[in-house]
């Protein structure tokens, strides 16, 4: 069984202005799982498959943030409008009652998706997520910048070439333990490949501004159905005190921490991050 495989059958769905991929893997109530920037859903690899096992529907996309393989050409990139995408994949699937899962980028578009779109959300799991004014962390900031310039993405994508350096970097500070090569490739090689892929992720990452988190912690405290926060400690990137705030401002949090782990959590510590995800669903299960 290949490492995709794992996370279930793959299909694709319509979204209108995006066809999305997706796997699907186990039967009862669904949980959908957000990825952030030069990631996909290979991400939640050793994630998704205990928690279907668990007794639960995992799907898990590939978003259009730059580790994808369809192109989304005429699709609204900005972080509104791919909360949006996420909204539309929930009611053209027919989901209701969601658990959303998210990492990194992921969590700042949930954070809108909760504030813009929460009708089918029943509950929530924030692992290390831009939120509040660090959208993006402060390493990563200078990405938007670069892509707002012609042709100024262009360094960052062959920076992303070279493997030993995203290893030398423990893949920049995001995964403390190593991540496989051949996931690394699922990361980086799509829009290393495809100039398409490419122009996605540039209108995306040129339109990140921490307006959009500012605006929805504003409205994060209307949100109150579940939420689980599970943070890392020793992250250089979304530090603990961000977990807190964000557990301060929603009404119905609970915040929990996670040891030997950087930000990519489903990479470091999936274990315990499946166990925590399939207590707190099954603590918050409807009646």
């Amino acid at each position: 069984m290949t490492t995709t495989d794992l996370l279930g059958e793959t299909h694709e769905v319509d979204l209108g202005d995006a066809r999305i991929r997706y796997r699907d893997r186990g039967e009862g109530p669904p949980v959908v799982f957000v990825h952030g920037l030069l990631t996909n859903g290979l991400l939640w690899r050793k994630v998704a498959p205990a928690v279907a096992d668990a007794g639960f529907r995992c799907l898990t996309p590939d978003w259009p943030l730059g580790s994808h393989e369809l192109p989304v050409p005429g699709a609204d990139l900005s972080p509104p409008g791919v909360a949006a995408l996420i909204a539309r994949f929930l009611e053209v699937l027919g989901l209701t009652d969601v658990t959303v899962v998210a990492n990194d980028t992921g969590g700042a578009l949930t954070q809108l998706l909760m504030t813009t779109s929460p009708e089918r959300i029943g509950r929530v799991v924030l692992t290390p997520s831009d939120s509040f004014e660090r959208f993006l962390p402060p390493m990563f900031a200078p990405l938007s910048t670069l892509a707002r310039i012609p042709g100024g993405f262009g360094p960052v994508i062959q920076a992303l070439r070279s493997r030993s350096l995203l290893k030398a970097t423990k893949f920049v500070w995001l995964a403390k333990h190593p991540v496989p090569d051949h996931i690394l490739d699922a990361y980086l090689l799509p829009s290393r490949r495809n100039p398409a892929i490419r122009e996605d992720v540039v209108r995306f990452a040129a339109s990140i501004d921490k307006r959009y988190t500012l605006t929805a912690a504003e409205r994060l405290p209307l949100f109150g159905k579940p939420v689980l926060l599970v943070w890392a400690p020793e992250d250089r990137h979304f530090p603990l005190w961000l977990g807190r705030k964000l557990a301060g401002v929603l009404p119905n949090a609970e915040l929990k921490t996670i040891e030997d782990s950087y930000a990519f959590v489903p990479e470091d510590q999936p274990e315990r991050l499946s166990g925590m995800v399939v207590e707190f669903l099954r603590a918050h299960a409807t009646t």
